[in-house]
């Protein structure tokens, strides 16, 4: 599944924990507040002065990266 700017953070977060290291790099380590839960990437990249295409774009290497991890590790035990 790719990340796009219209997903909301927090369930980009659950749902791919290691990008939350991506908002929290780029200044938005309040993913946990009140508003990330209403607010989709766009938004919240917005109110924090970030080029959210930009962010979408990291977003989305880190969740490739740990995928291509795992199948990675996943033929280890074959």
């Amino acid at each position: 599944m790719k990340i796009t700017k219209d997903m909301n953070i927090v369930e980009v977060v659950q749902r791919y924990p290691d990008t939350a290291m991506v908002f929290m790099y780029a200044g938005m380590g309040c993913f946990g507040c009140h508003a990330a839960r209403f607010e989709n990437i766009e938004e919240g990249a917005t109110v924090h002065g970030i080029d959210p295409d930009k962010l979408v774009e990291a977003l989305n290497e880190v969740v490739a990266a740990s995928d291509e991890a795992e199948a990675e590790l996943a033929g280890v035990n074959q």
